[in-house]
This record gives C-alpha cells, structure tokens and sequence, in this order.
C-alpha cells in the first residue's frame, strides 16, 4: 500500500485526538475514583461505533478468521485497550496531561529501538544520537525538570505508570502492524475495542465491584470526555493510525507521534489552565528533537 496525501492528513488528525486524549484522560482520571468502568466504556462505544460505520459503509461487520488473525486481535486488546489505558488513567491521577504527553513522545525513539533489536532496522550513528538525546530530555521531563532525580528515587508513580504507556504502544504498534497485513485497520481497531473493554470490564468488576457502576454520578465532563475518547480518541485516532501504519510502517507512521505532545501542551493550557515549568518544556523539546533525529536517518530493513 503506498501513502497518498490523505494518509499523512489522516496520521495528523490522529495526533490532534490523541494529544486531546490526555486532556479527556486528566478530567476522568481526577473525578472518577474508578477509572476502568470509563476506559470500558470508551472502547465498548468505540467497537459499537466501529460495527455501525462498517454496517453503512461494507454492508457487514469484518470478522478476523483463523487463529492468526484472532491472535493479533487479542494482542492489540491485550497492549493498547487493557494495559494502555490501565497505566494512562493512573498515571494521570498524578502528574499533569502535558506532562504526561511529553513523556510518551518517547514512542517512536522505543519503536525505532525495538526495529532495530528484532533486526527490521539498522542503528545509525545519527539515529543513536537520536536516542540518547530524546532519552536525556525523557529524563528531565519524568523528574520534573531534575534529570538526576531518577538516580535518586524522586520519581513517583505516576511517571512509572505513564512511562509503561510507552511500552505497551511500542508492543501495539509492532502488533498492529503485524494484524493489518491481513486485516483492515477498521476491522482490527473494531474487534480490539470490544475484547479489550471486556477486559477492562472485568478487571473493573475484580477491582471495586459492581457498587463502581455508578453513571448516574458522572458528570458533564466526565461523560463528554468519555464520548470523545471512544469516538476521537479510539475510532478515529486508531483507525487512522493502523490506517498509517500499513502504508508508511511501524517507525514512520510514529514518528508523527512527535505531534501529540505539542497538540496536548496546547490544549491542557487552553482547556485546563495548566502551566509547565520551562525545564519540561525544555526537555519535551530535546525529546521531540532526539525523536525527529532518529525518524529522520531511519534507513530501509536490514
């Protein structure tokens, strides 16, 4: 598949949800004391949503067929809709949305890394300085401007949890990639947002019981963040990105990744009133920086 002009338009319209995710993310995360009902919820509307669009535009709903295709389905539910939003929402309990952002723009340096590991990449000396520059500028945005304060134990939970989004978007993304060779990427996202909700639904029942289904309390915000994290963040955005992912590659399409940070920053300033101080924003630019300059030397397979 080669990428057409709508296919870059489409990667960046999914940044631009994505970065607005974060922002959904904080107000979930800080008015609900049981965050895995909403994440259950959001991809339970995001596959209805999906089954709805494929309904009106296929006249079927797409089925994976065989184990093969069964298994990536499970594995994408597994890494992006369970352990993702898990590590996501409470994470966000205790850091700030851009903060947060800043630190999962490391994405694509862990994917070019994991390409090269697995031998579909080679390491460049300019790609390595890549690294370790988006790696330097990680480091001062996980200890809030102290690069130093992970040597030290200063770093809380929530910058463990949120880095743990890294690793599971890295397995996703080689997944996805993997999946949409047979499938499309409406069809994978569709059957991922459905098991991956009945994974979160049952371990949201395993954590507080069915007392934690209280909808009636949600308020606007909440439900309306919800709303665009089905529909934004994950039928759109996801579907957008495997859409990507299959014409460009897993360390190309996310390089656009580098966008989401910028779109969060923006975004929490305007919609949250939050200010980060400049260390952070000054280490998001080096991991931004070091993520351009790894994307941009990567070379064909080896």
């Amino acid at each position: 598949m080669h990428a057409t002009p709508a296919t870059y338009l489409k990667l960046t319209g999914a940044m631009f949800l994505w970065g607005g995710t974060w922002i959904a993310g904080r107000v979930v995360a800080q008015e609900l004391s049981a965050p895995l009902f909403a994440a259950a919820f959001r991809f339970l509307l995001a596959g209805v949503a999906l089954a709805g669009f494929a309904l009106l535009t296929e006249g079927a709903v797409p089925r994976p067929s065989g184990s093969r295709e069964w298994g990536a389905v499970t594995g994408l539910a597994a890494t992006g809709i369970f352990l993702y939003p898990v590590c996501f929402f409470y994470g966000l309990k205790h850091i700030p949305a851009g903060r947060g952002a800043l630190v999962v723009a490391l994405n694509p340096v862990v994917v070019a890394l994991a390409a090269w590991f697995v031998g579909q990449e080679r390491m460049t000396p300019a790609k390595l300085a890549g690294v370790a520059v988006a790696l330097a500028g990680c480091l001062i945005v996980i200890g809030d401007g102290d690069p130093f304060a992970l040597l030290h134990g200063a770093v809380g939970v929530g910058e463990w949890l949120i880095a743990g989004c890294v690793l599971c978007w890295t397995a996703y993304t080689f997944i996805g990639r993997s999946a949409t060779k047979t499938l499309s990427p409406l069809a994978a996202t569709l059957h991922a947002s459905l098991l991956g909700a009945l994974f979160l639904g049952a371990a949201a029942l395993a954590q507080g019981g069915i007392e934690g289904l209280h909808f009636g309390q949600w308020s606007w915000r909440v439900w309306a963040s919800v709303v665009f994290l089905a529909l934004g963040g994950t039928a759109l955005g996801f579907t957008w990105f495997a859409d990507g992912v299959r014409a460009l590659g897993a360390a190309r399409a996310s390089a656009f990744i580098n966008l989401v940070p910028v779109f969060a920053v923006l975004q929490a300033a305007v919609l949250l009133g939050e200010r980060l101080a400049l260390a952070v924003l000054a280490g998001g630019a080096l991991v931004i920086v070091g993520v351009w300059l790894t994307t941009y030397f990567s070379e064909k397979p080896a």
